[in-house]
């Protein structure tokens, strides 16, 4: 059992490093195709959160520990809730740009499935998702033995998914970026089924005037695990902007 974040460096590239955070059930290998994808342009950093009891704490926390673990980044690469952590790291001025992937920065941008957010520990408790939830997550079918990238398939981790969602809905939004220094981009799945493409609008109107987007036909909800490649054509413009040398230090 994870008891703190670890983290796990891919490939020797130069350029930007960047921290790849997975959402609130998935697995931070689950970046492992993009991270080798993004590995000649930057230096990408996959991120598996603390498990189990040691998970009760909401993406405030959670964003603490992350940059405790890593240090000095220059950019996040989230998914879903780990949206809501790169926004709390860029407001502390330890990540310089966020790129969201099918992700938010706060429950409302989700509209009424925001409402909802907390029962997603019971569903992975109780439902145990597996083959069928990963593929709906994915849009497409996941092999038997990918698909604990995608849900939360051990007792463990799903235990783990129960204590973190109740913990969301007891802490403080993050702050918005919408007047903050930080470069950000938007990828967006067209098939995604749990942050749908019209959170794309509301996650914007948070983000620095001009934010780019991106829909992303054909993808679902974890578009770095089922169309890396892809994304890391989209993502390679806005990580040439970025240096390797970041202009503040972690908190």
């Amino acid at each position: 059992m994870r008891s703190d974040v670890q983290l796990t460096e891919v490939g020797r590239g130069e350029g930007p490093r960047v921290l790849l955070l997975p959402g609130l059930g998935a697995r931070g290998s689950g970046f492992r195709a993009l991270a080798q994808a993004l590995s000649p342009l930057c230096r990408p950093v996959l991120v598996e959160y603390p498990e189990g009891a040691h998970a009760a704490v909401g993406a405030g926390a959670l964003a603490r520990q992350v940059a405790h673990a890593a240090g000095p980044v220059d950019a996040v690469v989230a998914s879903s809730f780990g949206g809501m952590v790169a926004a709390h790291l860029a407001a502390a001025g330890v990540a310089r740009g966020v790129a969201f992937l099918g992700a938010f920065t706060r429950t409302t941008h989700l509209g009424a499935r925001g409402l909802l957010i907390g029962m997603m520990g019971p569903i992975a408790v109780w439902a145990r998702p597996g083959v069928v939830a990963a593929g709906l997550a994915a849009w497409k079918p996941v092999p038997f033995a990918q698909v604990a990238e995608v849900v939360p398939t051990t007792v463990l981790e799903r235990g783990t998914t129960w204590h973190r969602a109740l913990a969301i809905q007891r802490e403080a939004h993050p702050p918005e970026l919408r007047r903050l220094d930080v470069s950000c981009l938007c990828i967006q799945g067209d098939r995604d089924v749990l942050v749908p493409p019209s959170t794309v609008e509301r996650l914007l109107q948070s983000l620095p005037p001009g934010t780019p987007h991106h829909l992303l036909k054909g993808a679902g909800h974890v578009p770095y695990f089922t169309h890396p490649e892809a994304c890391a054509e989209l993502l390679a413009p806005w990580l040439s902007r970025l240096t390797s040398t970041p202009k503040v230090s972690a908190a």
